[in-house]
């Protein structure tokens, strides 16, 4: 019986992949579709949810006040959603299901390095498994990093992420990493296609051919559009096949007490300044990123004499840069940056980056 059944969306792959700009832009085109996302992310401050509340969610319902942290967004600040699984999801699904003549569909966007069958086992919970469904597993993979061979961005950043989870007994590669986030995909989105030419596009098609059935399709895309018909309804069904899914994480993976607190081994930090220099806060921020062990940088910038705010994300070595929206008449004029590392210190950070601040002369 899954005709009352809400159809979740659960979207997964490595930092910098472009999960966060497909979930935007399918938000985008919702068309008063009444949609609840889940946003995993590391950080005290959730960036990508920041970016996320700023869609059209079409979603007016004032008694839903309740379902929601604001606008549809709900945010899991602990670390990989399928580690922290029973302490969070459960209770954040049971409110959603509550809710469920309010909501349409659910869009789940899993942290980095988090793997996805756990997540859809979730939902042969029984509280879950009566009113949700999985619709489908999206795995987004980087193109031009598969191509060579990097399988994510900044490779390294990503393994010395991976491997900062001590809780593991085995040394997973970055190759056994994406065979297990494909090992469940009901789609392939590749992101980045326009950066491609069709050698390297044919090679992006080989490796996920060898990886998954033929029945998953493969969807190319430049920044993060794609048609929603595409995305959405698809009707996988997903809890229902999960335990045919085998993959190298399987005999690893406990979600005993030592793992419980994984997500301690990172540093995480926000670091709050005034309006900034754009060309000297992007210098010092890729001159932080070679010197440091930073695998994430993300945040907003204000600039003086800008009417915008300005989106600063850096993965890897790559820092990317544009103006999402204009500042809120009411809405203090603020730099807020959210780093994610390794040994990374907030006061020699925030030393370095005071040197962008544009200080007022009278």
């Amino acid at each position: 019986m899954k005709l009352n059944k809400i159809p979740a969306t659960i979207v997964t792959g490595f930092l910098g992949s472009g999960k966060t700009t497909l979930l935007s832009n399918v938000l985008k085109q919702a068309a008063g579709k009444r949609i609840a996302v889940i946003v995993n992310e590391f950080g005290e401050l959730d960036i990508d949810a920041d970016l996320l509340r700023s869609c059209p969610l079409d979603c007016d319902d004032e008694s839903s006040s309740d379902l929601k942290s604001e606008n549809g967004i709900y945010e899991l600040a602990n670390g990989c959603i399928c580690c922290t699984v029973e302490e969070e999801f459960l209770p954040v699904m049971q409110q959603l299901v509550e809710r469920r003549d309010d909501i349409d569909h659910i869009l789940i966007e899993t942290s980095g390095l988090a793997l996805p069958k756990p997540l859809v086992q979730a939902f042969n919970w029984p509280e879950i498994k009566q009113h949700c469904t999985v619709d489908a597993v999206i795995t987004v993979i980087d193109g031009p990093a598969v191509a060579a061979g990097r399988f994510a961005n900044d490779a390294d950043k990503v393994q010395l992420q991976r491997l900062a989870d001590d809780s593991l007994e085995h040394d997973p590669s970055l190759q056994e990493l994406l065979d297990d986030q494909l090992s469940a995909a009901d789609l392939v989105v590749v992101s980045k296609n326009d950066l491609l030419n069709d050698d390297q596009r044919a090679s992006v098609k080989n490796i996920i051919t060898s990886k998954v059935p033929e029945a998953v399709k493969t969807v190319y895309i430049n920044n993060g559009e794609a048609e929603l018909d595409v995305l959405l309804g698809v009707e996988a069904g997903a809890e229902d096949q999960i335990h045919e899914v085998h993959n190298h994480h399987d005999h690893h993976h406990e979600h005993g007490a030592h793992h419980e607190h994984a997500h301690d081994h990172f540093d995480s930090f926000v670091i709050t300044l005034g309006e900034v220099d754009g060309d000297k806060i992007q210098t010092l921020l890729s001159e932080l990123i070679s010197t440091f062990n930073i695998y994430r940088a993300k945040g907003f910038a204000a600039i003086p004499g800008k009417p915008m705010r300005q989106v600063l994300q850096a993965v890897g070595k790559r820092l990317d840069v544009h103006f999402d929206r204009l500042w809120l008449a009411d809405e203090p004029r603020l730099t807020q940056l959210v780093f994610i590392g390794k040994g990374i210190n907030k006061e020699s950070i925030q030393a370095a980056l005071e040197a962008a601040v544009v200080t007022e002369t009278v």
